[in-house]
C-alpha cells in the first residue's frame, strides 16, 4: 500500500525541536494512513525520508521515555513518523520508526480525545537472526496482527501470528491471541449449541482462543454468556460462564449473589464493549487483571 505524505518546512522546524510543540502539532506531523495498513520489516531497514524526523525530546514529551529506552537503553535513536490513523470514539493511533545503526524499530502509541497519552508498545523490531522477517497489519477493527516467517534450512516457511488490541480501559496493549507454530488448538464453547435469537447473540473476540459468547437463556429479559480470555505471557487469564439480565436494547448486565464481580455488557453492529461494574480481576488471574476492553465481532461459523 502507497501512502502519500506531503511535508512542511515549518512542520519539520517545529519537530527537530526549534518551537514550541502540543500535542495537536505532534498528531498532524504523521501522515494519514489507509486500513487495512501493513508494514513489512523491508521498511524498518530501508532510509526514511529526513523531512519525517522528529526529535527524541519532543518525541519523549508526548510518549514516555521508557519506551524507547526499553528497546534501546542509553543509545539515541533516529526517529520518524510513519503514520496514523483514528477510531471514531476520537482514539488516535500513531506509528513511528525508531532507529540506529545498530537496532531498528517500529512503535505504535494511543491517545485519547482529550489528548491524554494511552499506551504505546513496540510492535517491530530489526532481527539478528537470519531468515527470519516479521509484517505487521492493522485492520480495520485496529487488531494489530505482528506475522513472523522464519524459512528452514529445508527452504520450508513456518510462521506464527500475535494479534493485539488497545484496551483503553486497562491503559495497555493487550495480546488477545498468539497462534505459535503448530499451535491451532481452540476452546471448547460449552453454550455453543444453545439457540441465538437475541439480537446480540453471537461470539466476540480474535483468534481461536479469546471468545466471549452470547446465546439465549429459557428466562425472559436474560441470555447466557461464556468468556475466556487469555494473554500471552501474563497471569492475566481465565473464564466467567453464567446469566445476565438484559437491561437496554444494546446492554446486559451480569451481577449474581455472592459474587464480587459485577460485568456490563455493551454491544453494538461491530463488537462488545465490557465494562466491570465490581472488580472481576480473581476471576483472570490476578486483582489487578481485567475484563475491560472492546472485542469484536467474530464471523459466524458454517456448520
Amino acid at each position: 500500500m502507497t501512502i502519500m505524505i506531503v511535508s512542511c518546512g515549518n512542520k519539520k522546524k517545529k519537530m527537530a525541536g526549534e518551537d514550541d510543540v502540543n500535542l495537536q502539532d505532534f498528531v498532524d506531523f504523521f501522515p494519514e494512513a489507509q486500513l487495512p495498513f501493513i508494514y513489512a520489516d523491508t521498511a524498518l531497514y530501508a532510509k526514511t525520508d529526513d523531512s519525517l524526523l522528529i526529535s527524541a525530546d519532543i518525541f519523549n514529551e508526548f510518549t514516555p521515555d521508557s519506551i524507547l529506552s526499553a528497546t534501546f537503553g542509553a543509545d539515541k535513536p533516529n526517529l520518524y513518523a510513519i503514520g496514523k490513523f483514528s477510531e471514531k470514539e476520537g482514539i488516535v493511533y500513531l506509528m513511528s520508526k525508531a532507529a540506529t545503526a545498530k537496532n531498528k524499530a517500529m512503535f505504535i502509541s494511543a491517545y485519547n480525545n482529550k489528548n491524554e497519552f494511552i499506551a504505546a508498545m513496540q510492535v517491530m523490531k530489526s532481527q539478528k537472526e537470519k531468515g527470519i522477517s516479521t509484517l505487521v497489519t492493522i485492520d480495520k477493527l485496529f487488531n494489530i496482527n505482528k506475522k513472523t516467517i522464519k524459512k528452514l534450512p529445508n527452504g520450508v516457511e513456518i510462521s506464527g501470528d500475535d494479534i493485539y488490541v488497545l484496551n483503553s480501559a486497562a491503559r495497555k496493549f493487550m495480546l488477545i491471541m498468539t497462534d505459535a507454530l503448530g499451535d491451532d488448538a481452540e476452546v471448547i464453547n460449552p453454550i455453543d449449541t444453545l439457540s441465538r435469537n437475541y439480537k446480540y447473540a453471537g461470539d466476540y473476540g480474535v483468534g481461536s482462543r479469546n471468545i466471549i459468547s452470547i446465546r439465549d437463556n429459557i428466562k425472559p429479559g436474560r441470555v447466557q454468556f461464556y468468556i475466556h480470555l487469555e494473554e500471552k505471557n501474563s497471569q492475566c487469564s481465565g473464564e466467567l460462564k453464567g446469566e445476565a439480565n438484559i437491561t437496554s436494547d444494546n446492554t446486559i448486565i451480569y451481577k449474581k449473589p455472592g459474587d464480587p464481580c459485577a460485568l456490563q455488557f455493551e454491544f453494538d453492529k461491530n463488537g462488545v464493549t465490557l465494562k466491570e461494574l465490581e472488580g472481576c480481576g480473581s476471576r483472570m488471574g490476578a486483582l489487578d487483571c481485567t475484563f475491560n476492553g472492546k472485542y469484536p465481532k467474530k464471523k459466524a461459523s458454517k456448520k
